[in-house]
């Protein structure tokens, strides 16, 4: 009897090497990801009868723990993590934003610059200044604001004030 179970093993073990060696590499990929999740299914399942699923339970809740304390402050300073993850990983180039603060500049007339900042046409200097400023405290870039609401904003100060 185990004679045999040796032989169907090696029967079993030769056209199992012989099909590894000639499939390719997506579908090994694929039965790798099918095998290590069974694994883990085994291994929770040993776990759960045998009783000892209480440490992954403790894992869990101090993973939790860490990420209620963790996600406040990341949220916080979340606009300044993506800036600085703009400027290390190379996604932003240095002269886009300013090609576009040229474009507006170009298509931005008073009248529109008067829109921008909710004023009536004929506003006294006073009052541009005042409306900019009330703007700015809202949309700010430091304050979570957009860079270009700021710019355009900037911009219809500008163009109001030279006239």
């Amino acid at each position: 009897m185990r004679i045999l179970l040796l032989l169907v093993l090696a029967v079993i073990g030769y056209f199992g090497i012989r099909a590894f060696v000639r499939a390719s590499p997506t579908l090994l990929a694929k039965y790798l990801r099918i095998f290590l999740l069974g694994l883990a299914g085994l291994i929770g399942l040993y776990l759960l009868v045998s009783g000892h699923l209480n440490g992954l339970f403790a894992l869990i809740g101090v993973l939790l723990a860490f990420a209620f304390r963790f996600i406040p402050p990341l949220l916080h300073y979340g606009p300044q993590l993506h800036k600085l993850w703009q400027r290390f990983s190379g996604q932003r180039q240095n002269d886009g934003p300013f090609q576009r603060r040229t474009a507006a500049q170009a298509d931005m007339s008073v009248a529109e610059a008067y829109q921008v900042l909710g004023l009536k046409p004929g506003a006294s200097e006073a009052e541009i200044i005042a409306a900019h400023r009330k703007l700015m405290q809202k949309i700010h870039p430091d304050h979570g604001g957009s860079d270009y609401l700021a710019a355009k904003i900037n911009l219809a100060k500008k163009i109001l004030i030279k006239k």
